[in-house]
Formats: C-alpha cells, structure tokens, sequence
C-alpha cells in the first residue's frame, strides 16, 4: 500500500510473492532462456530463491552491501564480495541477475559491469527486479512495478532487522 505522499510503500507477505510471480512470468514470457540465477544477498534473495524454484535452475548468490547507516535507510560504500558462491563450481553461461529493487540503480550498475569485466564464462547476462525507483539510473531488463515517487519500501520481513534473540524468548515465553 503507497501511502497517500507517496513517500512510503508498505508491502504484505501476499503482495510481495504476488510481485515476484509477476515477475517470473514477465522472464518466462520473453522468452529468454537462461541457465542460473544470480542473486544479490541480502534483497535479491527471496525473489532468487523463488525464480529459482519456479524455474528450475541453479540458484548463486554473491553478497553486496551498502545500507547501513541509520537503520539501514542511508546509503554507504559498496561492498561486493569477491566470490560467488554456486553449486556448479564457476557461474558460466546466460545469467539472470536478481535483486528486491534498482533504488539508486548504482549497486546494480556496479554488479552487472563486475560481472562482465571479470567472469568472462557469462556469455548473457540479464538482470531483474521486483521495483524501479525514479530516480535509479539503471534500468533492468525485468522489473514489475515502477515508482517515479521513490518511496521507501517496508518489506514484510524488515521487522526482524531490530529483532534480537531476546527479544524472540521473550515473545514466545508463556
């Protein structure tokens, strides 16, 4: 739900699989085949485990960071890890590259010239996403919804970025 400001997107567990089967159905009916899904940890990571799912293909993960200031609301440094960790030794062939939204575009951006300046076994690569900000200057080659407000999107999951451990024993003690 996109708050009457436009300033925030406020999104259920049902929507937001909802989006990620219409975004797999927007890969399948290109009809572009592919042999890999590449997720983005953390974001990416739901949705590749999905597609992944749905499409019968490997699933590969590669980290990258760049939220973490102000509870994770404000953009820092990226980091992108060094490895790619899949169960088919070395990512190769035509890749589907995939994260939860292009907010800026720029992690995006950076993944996607890293990968074709440094796997030369990626002979196709295409990227997806459930979101597109306005302001991203990267656009995917999938992407389910379009935000030209650029709200800030509460995922269903965020609310165990506070959540200690403590905090669960205490939740379910009776």
């Amino acid at each position: 739900m996109l708050t009457e400001d436009g300033k925030h997107l406020y999104v259920s567990y049902d929507e937001y699989h909802n989006l990620i089967e219409k975004l797999a159905i927007k890969v399948h009916q290109s009809g572009w085949q592919f042999d890999t899904i590449l997720c983005l940890a953390r974001g990416g990571m739901r949705p590749g485990d999905v597609l992944s799912r749905i499409f019968d293909k490997p699933l590969a993960i590669m980290s990258t960071s760049s939220y973490r200031a102000a509870a994770g609301t404000q953009q820092g440094r990226l980091d992108i890890a060094r490895y790619i960790t899949t169960p088919r030794g070395e990512i190769a062939g035509r890749v589907l590259l995939v994260d939860d939204l292009a907010d800026t575009g720029y992690t995006m951006q950076a993944v996607v010239d890293l990968l074709r300046g440094n796997y030369p076994p990626i002979t196709e690569l295409r990227t997806a996403v459930i979101w597109t900000k306005g302001v991203s200057t990267f656009v995917a080659d999938y992407s389910v919804e379009a935000l030209p407000t650029n709200p800030w999107i509460h995922q269903p999951f965020e609310g165990y970025d506070a959540m200690r451990p403590e905090q669960l024993i205490a939740k379910w003690s009776v």
